[in-house]
């Protein structure tokens, strides 16, 4: 619950930063100059790629969000056996353990949107973001029964 509050209030400030970022562009377009004009295009392209980019990472939230409610519902959600240090981050011998068991059932079993999406935990807890998110994001194609590229 705590992440996603603070992911609503980060959404929150990004659009009132966007809003307000946009209301400076219109006021340099309505100057009427060129340099004015241009400066006010350029700024308005700023808020438009930054909705976009929050819109499609919303709508990847929420998708793995409903696959994880799915998972467990099935009741396979990966369970955390994961060792702590003291300080109470995962020891990364744990994680590559963890991480080798859940590619080999990843590469038996592909075309299986919840073996991607135990992978794409795997990889997250192994602190590898990107990849984390590709799997995750094959997970979804899967599941929603869209073409998977290699």
């Amino acid at each position: 619950m705590r992440a996603k509050l603070s992911y609503l209030v980060t959404a929150a400030v990004l659009v009132f930063y966007f809003v307000l970022v946009g209301s400076r562009g219109v006021l340099l377009i309505q100057s009427g100059t060129v340099v004015t004009v241009t400066f006010g295009v350029a700024v308005l392209v700023l808020p438009v790629i930054g909705l976009w980019f929050l819109w499609k990472n919303t709508q990847f939230v929420r998708r793995a969000n409903a696959l994880a409610a799915e998972l467990d519902a099935e009741g396979g959600l990966p369970v955390d056996e994961l060792r702590r240090t003291p300080s109470g981050r995962i020891d990364r011998e744990s994680a590559d353990e963890v991480f080798a068991r859940r590619k080999a059932e990843t590469e038996a079993a592909p075309d299986d949107w919840r073996t991607w999406f135990r992978l794409a935990v795997a990889y997250h807890d192994a602190r590898d973001t990107p990849r984390a998110r590709k799997a995750m994001q094959r997970a979804i194609a899967l599941h929603d029964g869209k073409p998977v590229q290699a």
